[in-house]
């Protein structure tokens, strides 16, 4: 207790500073409103709550975002228990000291700002209340209450949307964890911001009424109590309450009339991420014809007789001078952009000797320039969209994080064409055409429709080419009906996944064990002990080629910090790595009750394609002589349809020792063929053999 009483001490007791002034404020602004006050402190109040009111208005008119002044709606309810304080104190001097009272802000209003005295002035002054009143009930209050509701229900209604959106930036690796999260944080201020100004603008409406009240009080009982008590005449008691009461009443409303408007303002600039000045200036000077045209209707207007052209002529000057100057300065703009992007285009020698290599995206779409509304953000922008999705289903699907995607224009291709590229390479290709929808046959179609034949340019199927009218006519007969950003979305996501091990470098594999080592660093310390960069690069790179997922790096490394001691093969390595994710592998191709069906290989023809083993410069290869090749794929697709026909995914079982061996094989005619080894089945799993693989005799 002995700090208590030291300067610290009493500090420490009563928080901070700032704090304790409000809370003490608070408290008293609450207690005047049953303690009298003098006069003079009267004034002083009066004064400045006209001056909050104002600050409060200039703040909103300066904020960027109505979420930079997330205590209003507690300062809106402050200020209005305030002002109603305010406008009890002044009721009670009024009809406590009648003809004595001498508040110099009230007689202010209820004279000067009037603008005539007697009768006339009280007329006058009621008048200007009853419009002040009218204003801001009806128009300003009523209005941003409403738009309060709604803006808190939509922002309530999109939270789930925006969250997703945030999630998947974050998921594609467009945005950090920091930066997902403060977005995040945003995001509920402004949630909870408009949730509380939906309740904080019922204050105003509420203190509307109230100021409609206590004026009828105070005349009422002005003119009661100066009749009755002070034993003045009917005349003096009318003149002098109506005369203090419309005082009263204008500074009261004046300052509620500020706060209304700065209410308003606030919650109609949510859209907004400049401040008010800043959105008008640059809105207002978009185009220079408008002011010409002002000006013109202006002119015409003056020349008509009985209207006051000594106004209308010099307000068309000034609009015309505002055009001149609004065209002249875009124009300066455009020749600045012009020069400034000609000067880019400029080779430069310097440049060229101190960076001699071109960088190249290690993903790309070109789109030829019939197809620019499709990125345009003036028409939807849909497929900047749906290319953010792309990279956000690969990062799930293989667990690789596909680096930003540069879309560009290319003057060169034909403007209903688009290529994609990896690393400056041209990995596919094809044409779209504008408001018309590709329909695929998916084997259903009961009735074929006329349109311009082509083919699906992500799977090659035969498709047509329908306008948009004859979408629902595709749609009932059968169809697949799949429109322009979906084309090329679908063709993205095929891309990246047969072409995923491309797109996989040595930076991007440092990034994944980066990422890692903040973990799970033993792991990653363990695995580099043993391999280099570049080993585990090829590892992940195998994996990807065969379009096994990577998101269980940690399983991958272990494996790999297991057997890298005792090999550098990395053909071996990547199978240890497959087995590490077992499980994955095979729920990844069976059926809802773990049921693995898979094919065959006849165990002599399994060990001739063991005993065709050939090491090569780039690695280990399946070379069967010409006739068992082609006998061997010709049984293989026989077996696939076979399989297919029953409605199974084809699987192809075999030997640790021969599965690379027989996908090396198949590779060229069978892609994406799926090969599983014996140890990569785990005990859950059941499996059941619906075929046996086996060459004709004539090719044994």
């Amino acid at each position: 207790m002995a700090d208590v009483r030291t300067p610290r001490g009493v500090v420490n007791f009563f928080g901070n500073s700032t704090d304790f002034a409000i809370a003490a404020a608070v408290v008293a602004i609450v207690m005047a409103l049953v303690i009298p006050l003098p006069t003079a402190l009267l004034d002083a109040l009066m004064a400045f709550n006209l001056i909050l009111a104002l600050l409060i208005l200039l703040i909103v008119l300066y904020t960027r975002k109505a979420t930079d002044f997330s205590s209003f709606p507690t300062v809106l309810l402050v200020s209005t228990v305030f002002g109603l304080t305010v406008n009890v104190s002044s009721t009670r001097l009024i009809l406590t000291q009648g003809t004595r009272f001498n508040g110099r802000m009230i007689k202010a209003f209820s004279s000067f700002v009037v603008g005539s005295s007697g009768t006339e002035g009280l007329v006058v002054g009621f008048v200007i209340f009853i419009v002040i009143i009218a204003v801001q009930a009806v128009v300003i209050t009523k209005g941003a209450t409403r738009i309060a509701e709604v803006a808190a229900r939509f922002t309530l209604d999109a939270l789930p949307g925006k969250q997703m959106a945030i999630e998947a930036e974050y998921n594609s690796g467009a945005i950090s964890e920091e930066e997902s999260i403060s977005r995040k944080n945003d995001l509920q201020r402004e949630v909870d911001f408009y949730g509380a100004m939906d309740g904080a603008s019922k204050f105003i409406s509420g203190n509307v009424k109230v100021g409609i009240l206590v004026t009828v009080v105070n005349i009422l009982g002005g003119i009661i109590i100066g009749t009755v008590i002070h034993n003045e005449t009917i005349n003096s008691a009318v003149s002098t309450y109506i005369s203090f009461s419309i005082g009263d009443g204008l500074l009261s409303q004046l300052p509620a009339l500020l706060v209304s408007t700065a209410t308003g303002i606030i919650v109609t600039r949510s859209v907004s991420d400049g401040t008010f000045g800043e959105d008008v200036t640059k809105e207002f000077s978009r185009d220079a014809r408008i002011y010409g045209i002002g000006a013109v209707v202006l002119l015409v207007f003056s020349i008509i007789p009985g209207f006051p052209w000594y106004v209308l002529i010099p307000m068309a000057l000034l609009l015309g001078i505002i055009a001149f100057r609004l065209s002249r300065k875009k124009k300066r703009d455009f020749e600045a952009t012009v020069t400034k992007a000609s000067e880019a285009a400029k080779p430069r020698e310097e440049a060229a000797e101190m960076s001699p290599v071109v960088p190249l995206d290690p993903l790309s779409l070109e789109l030829g320039y019939g197809l620019i509304p499709l990125v345009d953000r003036d028409k939807g922008a849909e497929l900047l969209e749906r290319v953010q999705r792309v990279r956000r289903e690969s990062a799930l699907d293989l667990g690789l994080v596909i680096p930003r995607i540069r879309i560009i224009d290319n003057m060169r291709l034909e403007p209903s064409e688009y290529c994609l590229k990896i690393k400056g390479v041209d990995v596919g290709r094809g044409k779209i055409r504008m408001e018309h929808f590709l329909c695929i046959n998916p084997g259903s179609v009961k009735e074929e429709l006329p349109g311009e034949k082509t083919r699906d340019p992500a799977f090659g199927l035969p498709a047509l080419w329908v306008s948009a009218d004859k979408r629902e006519e595709a749609e009932r007969a059968g169809y697949t009906v799949v429109d322009p950003p979906s084309i090329i979305a679908t063709h993205l996501t095929e891309i990246i996944k047969h072409h995923a091990s491309e797109i996989l470098g040595r930076q991007e594999t440092q990034a994944i064990l980066d990422a890692l080592k903040k973990d799970y660093p033993a792991v990653v310390e363990e695995a580099l002990k043993s391999l280099t960069l570049g080993q585990i690069q090829k590892v992940i790179q195998n994996l990807l080629k065969e379009q096994v997922s990577i998101r269980n790096m940690t399983a991958i490394l272990e494996a790999l910090a297991d057997y890298g001691p005792v090999t550098k093969d990395g053909q071996l390595l990547t199978e240890k790595a497959r087995q590490s994710l077992s499980r994955q592998l095979c729920l990844q191709y069976a059926d809802a009750e773990k049921i693995l069906r898979v094919l065959t290989i006849e165990p002599a023809l399994e060990q001739k394609i063991i005993d065709s083993k050939v090491e090569t410069a780039s690695g280990i290869i399946s070379a069967l002589d010409p006739p068992v090749q082609n006998g061997w794929i010709k049984s293989l697709s026989r077996a696939i349809t076979a399989v297919q026909e029953q409605g199974w995914f084809p699987v192809i079982l075999c030997s640790e020792a021969a599965r690379f061996l027989v996908k090396s094989s198949t590779s060229r005619e069978l892609p994406e063929l799926v090969v599983l080894s014996v140890p990569e089945i785990v005990n859950e799993i059941n499996v059941e053999a619906v075929g046996e693989i086996r060459i004709e005799s004539e090719v044994k």
